[in-house]
């Protein structure tokens, strides 16, 4: 069923990637995605206005240290110059495709006319797709939505846009912008995306089964697809979808110390990557995720979220997966 996707010189063996989504895909937690599976990632959304980068938030956005191609870095914006800036800019940092977001539903986005506020107006998404794609010598790619709301589904004038224009990778969510992320997610528009151009295509959009993967797959006849938030507190969930659409098994679930090892490495990195500040505060929001899939979760996490520093943390979870092994924690 799945077949190595090219992304300009880039072959993706695996083409399910993970999505780029505001403060979840940052450098520890895309690195730790590839090691279980994910055969693309792409970064957290960066603003087009240069001039926003000197904070520590851009800062961290546009650090791709120690990763391995190809590198994504997605920008967002709504002036066709300064995404063409922002896009040369990002290359000189290491950027080897430039994703555009033309998908997040989020007000502060969405009040300037950028990301899924964009599809309003095709006029101006041609001319920043163009203008992007003949900034840059590295591949362009898109990620958008079905439409603005039910009544406007544009999603199909929206690809052949971006097919003329030279965007080489399309990815739609299956929702429109009206619908944020409430509802579920609806194929059929995809599917008639993918039917309309000739270029790859991915889906999104509540794919949080190993079984949903294969269905979203079939549904739309996608070349790949991209997993958002099935991948909280389960990056392994890669593994399981690669699995499973190669052998139509299912593989049993990560070891207890297969787990130990990626929640304890990924704190460790978090710490590093951002300082003891903020590691502390991504490390919470993480290890909520992790805790709905450990025994004792809700409790856990309640406990871990009290802590203050980055040895507490580490020191309480070494602690749990401790008494895990032991026997001595059970699920509620």
């Amino acid at each position: 069923m799945l077949k190595p996707v090219n992304i300009g010189p880039y072959t993706l063996d695996t083409p399910i990637a993970l999505a780029p989504m505001a403060g979840v895909t940052d450098g520890p937690f895309r690195q730790m995605c590839r090691r279980w599976g994910a055969g693309y990632v792409v970064s957290e959304m960066v603003a087009s206005d240069t001039r926003l980068w000197k904070s520590r938030k851009s800062s961290t956005r546009l650090d791709y240290t120690g990763e391995a191609s190809p590198r994504a870095i997605q920008i967002v914006g709504y002036d066709a110059d300064m995404m063409a800036d922002a896009a040369r800019a990002c290359v000189d940092l290491g950027a080897q495709i430039i994703d555009i977001n033309m998908g997040c539903p989020a007000k502060k986005v969405c009040n300037r006319l950028a990301g899924s506020a964009l599809m309003q107006d095709e006029k101006l998404v041609a001319e920043i797709l163009s203008t992007v794609v003949n900034a840059v010598s590295v591949p362009v790619t898109l990620k958008t939505r079905t439409g603005w709301n039910h009544d406007n589904r544009n999603g199909v004038q929206i690809a052949r846009i971006a097919e003329d224009c030279g965007i080489q990778l399309l990815v739609m969510h299956g929702r429109t912008r009206a619908d944020k992320y409430m509802g579920a997610a609806e194929y059929n528009t995809i599917r008639a995306v993918k039917q309309s151009v000739n270029i790859p295509v991915f889906a999104n959009g509540d794919i949080d089964s190993a079984e949903k993967a294969e269905m979203v797959l079939v549904q739309t006849g996608c070349d790949g697809i991209m997993v958002g938030r099935g991948a909280h507190g389960r990056p392994w969930f890669f593994r399981e979808i690669n699995h499973f659409l190669r052998t139509q098994e299912h593989l049993p679930p990560p070891s207890s110390d297969e787990v130990r090892e990626t929640v304890l490495g990924h704190l460790e990195d978090l710490y590093a990557f951002y300082g003891e500040f903020q590691g502390l505060r991504f490390a919470r929001k993480h290890m909520s995720w992790y805790s709905e899939y450990l025994p004792d979760g809700a409790a856990t996490s309640h406990f871990f979220n009290k802590l203050e520093s980055s040895v507490q943390q580490l020191a309480f979870a070494r602690d749990y997966f401790g008494r895990l092994a032991n026997g001595e924690v059970r699920a509620a």
